[in-house]
């Protein structure tokens, strides 16, 4: 049976119409109080940014979720995990740095903030799901301990994932970093021939696999040379990287890394179920993910926000979404995509995204059926 996904565009003539009057309204048609109780603690997944970052959910939206579960009755509380890459939200402290500085403060949205992996990304447990690549996965205690969840996703481009929407907010945004290491199975290397040597992936990397060579081709100029057994695939120095020079093999470790992210999904909501709700924001559809320390243009215009108790469902329309809209001017990917085409492959051509649909419905974390409502 095809799940409802709530929808509303952009569109705001007045008041009743604001983004945030939206949010709200489609919260009301989530029928919340069916999935949260009186007295429950509710963990509100939030991606708080990257510093650098402007693309993120606005904690002015995200305020109505929190005041929404509080008229329930219940205590909710903002959350995420620490990143395995070196940043500005590597451990607790700074993370909770960051979210201050991007607006996550009591004051704006209306609820405390609370790491889920703890200070040094060592507080989780190991949930057990028996699927094709672990049979347990690593899932920050907080969202454990949690008696229900809002999943509150910022729909984009991802430069390993092709897209990112609730499938990934909850297979790496609720893993600690060991968790996310699991899931990056993808190791990289340098093509030598693009390698300027400016040292950046060194600087860069939080376990020290890159290291600036001399090039026995040009004298008195170096290339970096990753080591592949000590690379924990996180990807930050093929990201940012100036002259796109690190890559992996992507036929052979891109469709098992999308997997893996869609297994651990549904460790993060074992033990849930009927108990979690999902928003997700299809606007400032950027072409990477959030914890890049800046925002490119949008590849298509603002589309509006979605609502649903499915994430597959929830992510599968929002890729539809895009997918029919046209290519915003000025776009990673104008002129490259229209109407119909993968926007998310144009932006990303090695990147396999349908993957987290596909094998999330095969292994029971959604349905791709869905009834589009629009409010």
């Amino acid at each position: 049976m095809a799940s409802k996904v709530y929808f509303t565009d952009m569109r705001a003539r007045s008041p009743k119409d604001s983004g945030i009057a939206k949010v709200e309204r489609l919260i009301t048609a989530l029928e919340p109080e069916r999935a949260i109780r009186r007295g429950d603690l509710v963990a509100i997944k939030v991606h708080f940014g990257e510093l650098g970052n402007d693309a993120y959910v606005s904690p002015v939206m995200a305020r109505k979720a929190a005041d929404a579960i509080r008229a329930l009755g219940a205590r909710p509380f903002f959350t995420d995990t620490n990143t395995l890459y070196t940043g500005s939200r590597s451990n607790g402290p700074e993370h909770l740095e960051t979210a201050i500085a991007h607006g996550y403060d009591f004051a704006v949205c209306g609820a405390p903030l609370v790491i889920a992996d703890g200070i040094k990304s060592s507080d989780f447990r190991e949930v057990e799901i028996n699927q094709k690549w672990f049979s347990r996965a690593k899932i920050a205690s907080a969202f454990l301990d949690a008696d229900a969840m809002l999943v509150i996703s910022h729909f984009k481009g991802h430069e390993m994932a092709g897209f990112g929407g609730a499938i990934k907010n909850l297979a790496m945004g609720c893993a600690p970093a060991l968790g996310k290491r699991e899931q990056h199975s993808c190791r990289f290397f340098v093509k030598k021939a693009k390698c300027v040597g400016c040292g950046l992936c060194v600087e860069l990397c939080p376990v020290a696999a890159p290291a600036l060579t001399q090039r026995s081709d040009e004298a008195g100029k170096k290339s970096a040379v990753i080591d592949r057994a000590r690379c924990i695939g996180c990807g930050e120095c093929a990201l940012r990287c100036p002259t796109k020079a690190i890559t992996m093999d992507w036929k052979v470790e891109i469709a098992e890394f999308t997997e893996k992210m869609t297994e651990y999904a549904l460790a993060a909501i074992a033990g849930k179920k009927d108990r979690v709700l999902y928003l997700s924001f299809v606007r400032d559809v950027v072409p990477e993910c959030d914890c890049a320390p800046w925002a490119d243009a949008p590849l298509v215009p603002d589309i509006g926000i979605l609502a649903g108790t499915d994430p597959v469902a929830i992510d599968q329309a929002a890729y539809d979404l895009v997918t029919a809209s046209p290519a915003a001017p000025s776009s990673l990917i104008e002129g490259k995509a229209g109407p119909g085409d993968d926007k998310f492959l144009a932006a990303h051509p090695d990147t396999r995204g349908l993957i987290q649909l596909e094998y999330g419905e095969r292994i029971g974390l959604g349905s791709r059926a869905y009834e589009l409502v629009r409010l």
